[in-house]
């Protein structure tokens, strides 16, 4: 359980070191060379770089938040006989009568093609807490589907 996380804060450790790397060394560098050119209400370059240094230093605030979020997360607290981060849930889409696998995760592991849900969309939001037999309605930019859960696989029981 533990490597998850270590594996998601190192993941948002990279990022967080390509993007301020980016915002102390090379943006200074481009605005320096933009500011050469001469009249910076008309120049590209220069408010290019401007708008990069806004977004990249907003991204880092974001991913620092979500550092000090990851801390804060005791993956010991997480139930056993209901569906969590990390779970396995088999859920039958009752139109379609076919059966879907989920895995919940954070939104950095977030893969929705290949079944991981993030905890945060509406679909894991919707399947957090819930137990083999529960039904669940979930509102998707498709429409509402219903899903009932047919089979649920914790973290505990991966181990």
């Amino acid at each position: 359980m533990i490597d998850l996380a270590e594996k998601i804060k190192k993941k948002l450790k990279d990022e967080i070191a390509a993007l301020e790397r980016e915002l102390h060394d090379e943006l200074p560098k481009e605005i320096k060379v933009a500011r050469a050119h001469g009249d910076l209400s008309e120049n590209a370059e220069y408010k290019y770089a401007k708008e990069r240094q806004s977004f990249v230093s907003t991204r880092l605030a974001q991913l620092h938040q979500r550092m000090a979020d990851l801390s804060m997360l005791n993956l010991s607290n997480l139930p056993k006989d209901r569906a969590a981060y990390g779970s396995r849930i088999v859920v039958l889409d009752v139109a379609k009568r076919s059966e879907i696998e989920y895995k919940l995760v954070t939104v950095e592991e977030a893969d929705a093609p290949n079944g991981l849900i993030s905890t945060s969309s509406p679909i894991g939001r919707a399947l957090l807490g819930k137990k083999v037999g529960d039904e669940v309605k979930v509102t998707t930019p498709a429409g509402v589907k219903d899903y009932e859960v047919v089979r649920l696989t914790t973290i505990y029981d991966e181990e």
